[in-house]
């Protein structure tokens, strides 16, 4: 004879496969009145993180998308359910993994203090819990990445130095007034990132390194992500990468060597913290002109944004590597061809996408300016 089933999974019967709010408050009335389910309640929160971890999700990309889906509550509940798993389960997945735990703790203690988030009556968190549990139960299964990303060859203390270096340098090119300082800082960066690559490229070549490419996904929010996920394609081209956008979920997946992927999220980054602040500069100074179009201005000003950037990386990499360099250019031939394969056997299916809604003349011309003043050489000529 079977038991009976527990209030917790009287409560996910009644919430977790129906859509409602009425469901939700079934749900949470049961939990509400029986303290004793708590424990349990845990333990199968668990449970479902470990399910996301199964279908390919990562600590960074759960979060995302609670974030996106849910509010503020949520994503503090589902960041003290990441934390605690990791903190019982001792299975090494990577340093990129241990790098977006790290980030967590991190938001979590400067959030609150604590990592716990703060319990109202027990209904209300009841209820938070429950529309959690709904979306961790139904994330889809995505393109597994590997945790185990390649090391890189030069090892881990230097590369720590040279990315700190990069970040604090870009961090004072978008927060300085000034474009000439911020024209030094940014070219100081980006000649980092160079060497930084291109180093590394080498030295993997000269000792015969086992190394590969790898992927990371880079979320692209919106609003106006169809610009967006143009730029980060723009950017990643140029630092030798390839980009997917999941348009439904909210990221782009970026593969390539450790080193670029690391060169194409700073300067991401970097670009989409310059085109915003351009974009409110001169949103500003239309409105002064009596304009109030301010949606479709924004939409065509990333658009011009994200399709001047692309050209000009696409320029400026076509003039990296000349004919001289003998010893680079096969190294980064076959990087190239690594890099496709690798996409290729990730996708094997894609399809291309257009920007929509680009009708403001104004916007258009603002944003196409805006990017000829970014510094966006993600990379300088070799000599």
């Amino acid at each position: 004879m079977s038991s009976p089933p527990s209030t917790v999974e009287r409560a996910f019967e009644a919430a977790l496969y129906a859509d409602s709010d009425a469901a939700l408050d079934t749900g949470a009335s049961l939990l509400a009145s029986d303290p004793a389910s708590d424990a349990e309640l845990a333990r199968r929160g668990e449970e479902f993180i470990q399910g996301a971890w199964r279908r390919g999700w990562q600590p960074a990309d759960v979060v995302r998308i609670v974030r996106r889906e849910l509010d503020d509550t949520h994503v503090r509940l589902v960041s003290v359910l990441i934390l605690d798993e990791s903190g019982r389960n001792k299975q090494a997945r990577g340093p990129r993994w241990t790098a977006q735990l790290e980030e967590l703790t991190a938001e979590a203690a400067g959030a609150s203090g604590t990592k716990a988030p703060p319990r109202t009556d027990r209904f209300s968190y009841a209820t938070a819990v429950l529309g959690l549990y709904r979306l961790l139960l139904r994330l889809p299964s995505i393109e597994p990445l590997d945790v185990d990303a390649p090391k890189a060859a030069a090892g881990a203390p230097k590369d720590s130095r040279m990315l700190t270096r990069i970040r604090a340098l870009l961090a004072k090119a978008e927060a300085t007034g000034f474009p000439e300082e911020a024209e030094a800082l940014s070219a100081k960066a980006q000649e980092l990132m160079a060497r930084h690559s291109i180093d590394e490229a080498l030295l993997a070549a000269r000792t015969h390194a086992k190394d590969a490419p790898g992927a990371c996904r880079i979320g692209v929010d919106p609003p106006y992500e169809t610009a967006k996920a143009v730029l980060l394609d723009a950017v990643s081209g140029a630092n030798r990468c390839r980009a997917v956008w999941n348009e439904a979920l909210g990221f782009s997946t970026v593969v390539g060597f450790e080193p670029d992927l690391e060169a194409v999220e700073l300067l991401y980054t970097s670009l989409l913290v310059q085109a915003t602040a351009a974009m409110t500069k001169a949103e500003a100074a239309q409105r002064a002109g009596g304009r109030k179009r301010t949606k479709s201005f924004r939409q065509s000003f990333l658009a011009a944004y994200a399709h001047r950037t692309g050209d000009r990386l696409a320029e400026a990499a076509e003039g990296q590597v000349t004919a001289g360099e003998g010893e680079l250019l096969p190294v980064l031939a076959a990087r190239d061809v690594a890099v496709a394969d690798e996409t290729e056997r990730m996708f094997p299916a894609t399809v291309t996408t257009r920007l929509r809604g680009v009708n403001d003349a104004a916007g258009w011309e603002e944003g196409a300016a805006a990017a000829d003043r970014a510094q966006v050489r993600a990379r300088p000529p070799l000599r």
